[in-house]
């Protein structure tokens, strides 16, 4: 750790806070968060959402510099995007297990074995998945993206089997689907589940369609996170199951004062459910990161170019959809 770090570990979070604000008016940088980053940085956030709200943020903004709180994968959406901004990520460890999943090498490969087919990749996916893709989509409308192209239309979607299959169930295709899950989603189990609900009649679950059939089938709604946080802001329910990321709960509370969330925990040594790479955003790695202007994410041209293009194609088709 170097010595400006530890100096910015004694710092207290409203003087990093206080920092952070006036970087941000220095350089004229707006600060994107999603959902499952620590709660005081969602609170500082000129936007917090989930990774099509983030996308349409990115592609909008006037500002000179993205700061991305969240993930690497979506840091490099906001880089495509925006190519002739600075784009910065707290942690440039801060990856994707979903993401991970799916190797460039190997699923080049995989595609070459569908030649007719096009692919439609979910937007937790790196930018060289996103050259390799046709269109991308995010939870929130990929079912709808999905059905915008005729039924004979033959599909590979990746890297989430999970939401694949969802979209398959809903839908009626046959899409086929690449081999990928979300360590977070992936983990939680029918038996937690039922475990809850068992202890509260009275909640409804909420599931993210990155879990499992089994969990999904037992869900009162499936959507995405913001669909989610929606659902619980006009349903009538006063308690809540929820099958994501621990992060949401911050919103739900906020929103709903009056209201009860139990997350699924991923195991029974805590109640919780965190992604590890999105708790890496903290305050002090947020302030650095603005300071320094590093890390920041760089593509290639072509990288940019080819990964633009599906990006733009949803964008397109979530607009004439309504979706927008």
């Amino acid at each position: 750790m170097t010595q400006e770090e530890l100096k910015n570990r004694e710092m207290s979070d409203e003087t990093l806070i206080e920092k952070i604000g006036r970087l941000r008016k220095e350089k004229n940088a707006v600060l994107l968060a999603h959902y499952y980053v620590d709660a005081k940085i969602q609170d500082i956030a000129d936007y917090v959402g989930d990774s099509l709200g983030l996308a349409q943020k990115a592609a909008t903004t006037k500002a000179d510099m993205i700061v991305f709180s969240g993930v690497h994968f979506m840091a490099e959406t906001a880089k495509i995007l925006c190519p002739d901004k600075t784009v910065v990520l707290p942690d440039m460890m801060a990856g994707c297990s979903l993401a991970d999943s799916c190797p460039p090498d190997e699923f080049a490969k995989f595609k070459q074995k569908y030649p007719d087919h096009i692919v439609i990749s979910y937007i937790n996916c790196t930018a060289a998945i996103k050259t390799m893709s046709d269109v991308i989509c995010t939870s929130g409308n990929a079912v709808q993206l999905v059905e915008s192209f005729p039924k004979d239309q033959k599909i590979i979607f990746a890297p989430d089997k999970n939401l694949g299959g969802y979209i398959n169930r809903v839908t009626g295709r046959n899409m086929v689907l690449w081999d990928g899950t979300c360590e977070v989603h992936d983990i939680l189990t029918t038996e937690s589940i039922i475990k809850m609900k068992i202890e509260n009649p009275d909640a409804k679950l909420i599931a993210h369609p990155e879990c499992q059939a089994p969990v999904l089938e037992l869900a009162d709604f499936v959507g995405s996170t913001t669909a989610m946080l929606k659902f619980t802001q006009k349903d009538h329910a006063r308690k809540y199951i929820v099958a994501t990321e621990s992060g949401i709960l911050h919103q739900m509370k906020k929103d709903s004062p009056g209201k009860e969330f139990l997350i699924v925990a991923k195991d029974e040594t805590c109640a919780c459910n965190d992604c590890p790479y999105m708790k890496m955003n903290t305050l002090q790695k947020l302030y650095l990161c603005m300071k320094n202007e590093h890390p920041q994410i760089h593509l290639s041209d072509d990288v940019i170019e080819k990964g633009r293009l599906p990006i733009e194609r949803m964008l397109e088709i979530s607009r004439k959809l309504g979706l927008v």
